[in-house]
């Protein structure tokens, strides 16, 4: 762009030359030059008019585009923005051998106050206590009008609380979106999932962490964002576990008891199929442990099958006899004199009842349940090939079974193992396991010999460990038990068409400071079945069980366990898939001629 010069020479010359006065030509172009800055200003000054008055158009279009969408939407409080590293709040399901739900997740919310946004505190408090009668007034009033700034009120609330809480209408209550875990079946199974609860806290989320059972020994598994869509599958059978839980509990009142466990495993895999303690809870509100100074069993929280470690009494007696015929030291009809009296280490060996049986073989041992008859197959074993039989069969360390509690079911074993530990050893005295170490000791002798480990873990085949006793001897040991149902002990244990085999063990409960009670006793029922192919091990054991029967006042797992043991097997048999068989029975003295 070309500018007027303000005194151009040619019109200067020329103007002097007319006798002009030259000032006035540079006046001239000076208005000239003014007018045409005047012009680029106003030019430059409408443009950015233009611009900002499109700029507050559009601003103005999406505000009001804002206020439009949420006048036609729900209404939602404020979040308060969180700070810290985010809380991952993913965790993977839990799921029984079938795939249905024992644990899963469910979206909830928590409630939380800000007093500086409160309007009217007071009523706020008052509104509260409508919804939460549980809450304390005074205190919250307290806090409301205080000088806190954030206040924890409700860490989880239902969808009915929240929108009766919305109802009140004040700005200072808020909500925030959390995952809980939800336990869809109660209390079933509750001792082996345990239960979750919250770690780390925001506004926004809640880290959720395994507290007991399978949801503290896999908690890492579970927490891991790359197992969200991967659950957690169990070894039990949610419909298995329902029937036996309900059978336990019935048996347990029935027969009066304090408290009642059971475990079903299979004795090809080591999978426990159903594992029940009672007194149980419910993991969606799991109970606070027991102050100090309380029994720890008396707590529902307590698990028997793993953590309760008791003398469980004459089902240890098999053991004896199995490892004796394994031994090559006597078969199934060996004579064995139960004569009294018999005394070790200067200690009088009775029967029960101060009965005298005399000359018994050793299947007739195991059927009449004697004491002295099972202490001497045990002297003839020896301190120290019963101890090496029993480690290989677990009873010294806790069960490898998955859940927390179980590094708790610590076996009590004697502090001198000598002679008379063996004998009193031999029939269950002396030294204290668990029901799942029984469990997985019969599962050997129903298997064929090898020892399975039990887990709370699907499993694909087979797991058996080393073998721990000869073909043989599980065989004449499995025929023993089958005698027991049929001629012995354990008469009630009979379940048509599943020919079942077990022994019963009744032993003297223990005192806290020493020494037995004369009227309580652990009563317990091992069973295997089908007796002639075992699938299953059944152990039902029972705490303190009394009933009146025929005019007597009866304790013992022939009266107590043993009805509950078949009745269990009666319900749980058809659920795992095996069929009834009628078992040939005895002829009427008739022949068969040709003609």
């Amino acid at each position: 762009m070309s500018r007027i010069p303000l005194r151009p020479l040619a019109r200067i010359l020329d103007a002097r030359s007319k006798g002009e006065n030259p000032d006035a030509i540079e006046r001239e172009n000076i208005r000239q030059r003014h007018e045409e800055m005047q012009d680029r200003a106003r030019a430059r000054a409408e443009g950015r008019l233009l611009v900002l008055g499109v700029f507050f158009f559009c601003a103005f279009s999406v505000v009001g585009a804002r206020m439009g969408l949420l006048a036609t939407s729900e209404a939602q409080e404020p979040l308060a923005s969180a700070t810290g590293a985010n809380i991952a709040t993913q965790r993977a399901d839990i799921v029984d051998r079938e795939g249905r739900i024992l644990a899963t997740n469910f979206e909830t919310h928590s409630l939380y106050a800000q007093p500086p946004l409160m309007v009217d505190p007071i009523a706020a408090a008052e509104g509260l206590m409508q919804v939460f009668p549980d809450l304390d007034k005074e205190r919250l009033i307290k806090d409301f009008t205080g000088k806190r700034k954030f206040i924890w009120i409700k860490k989880r609330i239902s969808p009915e609380q929240k929108q009766a809480v919305h109802d009140i209408g004040d700005p200072g209550l808020l909500f925030g979106p959390r995952e809980m875990r939800l336990y869809p079946n109660g209390m079933l199974a509750a001792h082996v999932l345990g239960g979750a609860g919250f770690g780390k806290e925001g506004v926004n989320a809640a880290e959720v962490i395994g507290v007991a059972g399978v949801e503290k020994q896999f908690d890492g598994y579970l927490r891991d964002p790359a197992n969200g869509a991967k659950p957690l599958q169990l070894s039990l059978d949610l419909t298995v576990q329902a029937a036996t839980e309900r059978v336990l509990l019935g048996g347990m009142k029935i027969m009066n008891a304090k408290g009642a466990s059971s475990v079903l495993m299979d004795v090809h895999t080591g999978e426990v199929i159903s594992v029940a303690s009672l007194p149980a809870f419910d993991p969606n509100d799991r109970p606070r442990p027991p102050t100090s100074g309380f029994d720890p069993s008396d707590s529902p929280l307590f698990n028997r099958a793993v953590q309760g470690v008791y003398e469980l009494g004459s089902v240890y007696k098999i053991f004896t006899a199995a490892q004796a015929v394994d031994l090559g030291l006597v078969n199934s009809e060996t004579i064995i004199d139960t004569s009294g009296p018999m005394r070790v280490g200067g200690f009088p060996i009775g029967e029960f009842r101060n009965k005298n049986y005399g000359k018994l073989s050793v299947a007739d041992i195991i059927v009449k349940s004697s004491n002295r008859g099972t202490g001497r197959l045990a002297m003839q074993i020896g301190v120290k090939r019963q101890k090496d039989f029993l480690n290989s069969l677990g009873m010294f360390d806790p069960t490898p079974f998955e859940i927390v509690e179980a590094k708790g079911g610590q076996p009590l074993l004697p502090k001198q193992w000598g002679e008379l530990s063996t004998v009193t050893i031999s029939y269950g005295h002396g030294l204290s396991t668990s029901p799942m170490h029984l469990a997985a000791g019969y599962a050997a002798i129903a298997n064929g010999g090898h020892y399975v480990s039990p887990t709370v873990l699907r499993q694909k085949g087979p797991q058996y460990g080393p073998r721990v006793m000869s073909p043989t001897a599980a065989r004449q040991a499995r025929k023993m038990l089958r005698k027991v149902v049929t001629s012995g002990t354990a008469s009630f244990g009979e379940v048509p068409g599943y020919a079942v085999g077990g022994k019963t063990g009744t032993a003297d409960k223990p005192k806290p400071r020493g020494g037995y009670y004369e009227d309580k006793v652990i009563a317990t029922f091992a069973t295997l079945f089908p007796a002639n192919d075992p699938k299953y091990v059944l152990v039902v054991t029972l705490d303190e069980p009394s009933i009146l029967a025929y005019g007597e006042k009866r304790r013992t797992a022939g009266w107590t366990a043993v009805p509950v043991a078949a009745e269990m097997i009666g319900r749980v048999a058809p659920l795992l898939g095996l069929r009834p068989q009628v078992e040939p029975g005895e002829t009427a003295g008739i022949t068969l001629t040709s003609n």
